[in-house]
């Protein structure tokens, strides 16, 4: 049953605009999800779809270099449009409520950085109890997918910052998590977030460095025109 939370940002966040501004509050949290004419330039696309994958192949190769048994990676590509399409539901229900709902009041009062650890914090204790109680994971398991969690969200403030506070760019992004872990080789066995959390939480730091820890959106060392 956990595996419906899903929904809950999605419900809370319509409760809330509700109370605010009735039905078409509703509708316009909603349009939200569908805001592709945020996403520009395009460029954005390439991390959006390419970041996950590109962590989860090199956690792979840090494995394979470190001697981790693994299994021949088999990518079932016919099947990628079905993951796609199937996590890309609670992908919208999720982001609809973090990003379309949460995430602008929390930046502008503490700032992207913070905004993003204090909700990735929160998305991660949330999942605490299916990873750690109901899939018997151990300690240590447990808190590397939560150190993975909060460096995703800070990704994710990175990414919604930059496209013009799109929550779509959110939503594929976190579609795009979702596919890239269950396409690991054999991920119920062999996946390891403790070295995928060190690759992202190294990820979110360079993109905290270039982009400044306040917006995670204005490129510290671009050159200023003439």
């Amino acid at each position: 049953m956990s595996a419906f939370m899903f929904v809950c940002p999605l419900i809370a966040a319509s409760i809330l605009v509700y109370k605010e501004k009735k039905f078409d509050g509703i509708k316009q949290l909603l349009k939200k999800a569908l805001d592709y004419r945020r996403i520009k330039p395009k460029i954005w696309y390439l991390p959006i779809f390419l970041l996950m994958p590109a962590v989860m192949l090199l956690s792979y190769g840090v494995m394979r270099l470190i001697g981790r048994p693994l299994p021949e990676p088999q990518i079932p590509f016919l099947a990628i449009p079905l993951f796609f399409i199937l996590f890309l539901i609670p992908a919208v229900c999720e982001e609809a409520g973090w990003m379309g709902y949460a995430a602008d009041p929390m930046q502008y009062r503490w700032g992207a950085l913070r905004a993003g650890i204090i909700m990735g914090s929160v998305w991660g204790l949330w999942h605490l109890v299916g990873w750690y109680y109901q899939t018997h994971h151990t300690l240590t398991w447990t808190t590397g997918q939560f150190i993975s969690t909060v460096a995703l969200r800070v990704i994710i403030f990175w990414l919604y910052n930059n496209t013009g506070r799109s929550v779509l760019a959110a939503i594929l992004f976190h579609d795009m998590m979702n596919v890239s872990e269950f396409l690991f080789p054999d991920y119920g066995s062999h996946y390891d977030p403790v070295i995928t959390g060190t690759i992202t939480a190294i990820v979110a730091t360079i993109v905290t460095l270039l982009w400044g820890p306040k917006t995670l959106a204005t490129l510290r060392y671009a050159r200023s025109g003439a």
